[in-house]
């Protein structure tokens, strides 16, 4: 009753607010801060209990190292905590057999809904998050034939946007660090690189690709060391793009390592506009796929889903677009 006369507002809608139950922002704002003021805190518990909810949503990635999954991790506890959810994150590695594992043991009741980014999925996958007893929503690739809620982006496209912008700024030898084939970036981003090469014309001697065990700086910087020792008769490379910002970074230690100047005997592109290709030496130069944009998108629709769990599977559809920094400055290169 105090929160409720020091905010001016009814019990019902005091008792919503605090519960995140049909009730603005507004209203959740002004009724939490007169919660704050008065130092009332909800018993959570008996909440639950209630409710026959945990309030808790699970975010679960195969490396939380990464920094993509950081800005998702954010856009995420930024659209449910108002609903008073919390977050809980959960590395599954990268495998899928674990991720497979974590949805089947969502039966135990430890959360109301699953965000889920795998880098594999397979049949097994999509048949546990078929079954599973909570909503689950998958970021990655479209699930919509399967029937599950998911939200993608077209990171083949994006790739495709790296390569025409290197050949616009007049780079010619183009070599492409990729991860893992049978993961879903992989696949995807080595279709957009043979698809935007070949529309122009730079198929055969004029690309090559070197693919990193994993998607990691320590891994990009591997895969960077074997392509640029590669002596084609085509020339030096002048550019090489990477499937990711981590891999990006590799690459540009790795020219480092042989005496190359980044952008002006090498430029490189990334993917993903992480913040730390943002504060990198040079800035680098990369593709965003709307990372904080997927991970809104798919909170809300967890929410959405908790709402009402007959609600037809939904796809959302988030689009790249490339964001140039140092990495690939126009200027004259070094005569080698």
């Amino acid at each position: 009753m105090q929160v409720a006369e020091r905010a001016g507002v009814s019990l019902a809608s005091t008792s919503r607010a605090l519960h995140g139950t049909g009730a603005s922002r507004t209203m959740v704002d002004r009724v939490r801060a007169a919660a704050a003021e008065l130092g009332y805190s909800p018993d959570a518990i008996g909440r639950s209990l209630r409710m026959k909810r945990t309030f808790q949503v699970a975010f679960a990635v195969a490396d939380i190292g990464n920094p993509v999954y950081v800005e998702m991790l954010t856009a995420i506890h930024e659209v449910v905590a108002p609903h008073g959810y919390r977050v809980v994150v959960m590395s599954t590695g990268p495998t899928v057999g674990t991720t497979v594992d974590l949805v089947r043991s969502l039966g135990s009741g430890f959360v109301d809904g699953l965000i889920v980014s795998p880098l594999r999925t397979d049949d097994a996958l999509v048949e546990a998050i078929r079954q599973a007893p909570v909503p689950v929503v998958v970021i990655g690739r479209s699930l919509e034939k399967q029937g599950i809620d998911s939200v993608s982006t077209d990171s083949a496209a994006g790739l495709g946007q790296a390569v025409a912008h290197l050949v616009e700024i007049g780079r010619r030898r183009i070599g492409f660090v990729n991860g893992p084939l049978d993961t879903t970036p992989g696949a995807a981003r080595q279709r957009g690189f043979d698809a935007a090469t070949s529309a122009a014309a730079f198929a055969g001697d004029h690309t090559e690709t070197e693919r990193a065990d994993d998607f990691t700086v320590a891994a990009g910087l591997a895969a960077a060391r074997r392509l640029l020792a590669r002596d084609p008769e085509a020339g030096p490379f002048d550019a090489v793009v990477a499937a990711n910002d981590l891999l990006a970074i590799g690459v540009i230690r790795a020219a480092g390592e042989l005496g190359l100047s980044v952008p002006r005997d090498l430029a490189v592109t990334g993917m993903d506009d992480t913040e730390i290709g943002r504060v990198f030496q040079p800035s680098l130069t990369s593709v965003s796929l709307g990372s904080a944009d997927r991970g809104r998108a798919a909170a809300q629709l967890v929410l959405d889903r908790v709402g009402d769990a007959v609600e037809p599977a939904r796809q959302i559809a988030i689009g790249p677009h490339l964001v140039v920094r140092e990495s690939t400055a126009t200027q004259e290169k070094s005569a080698r």
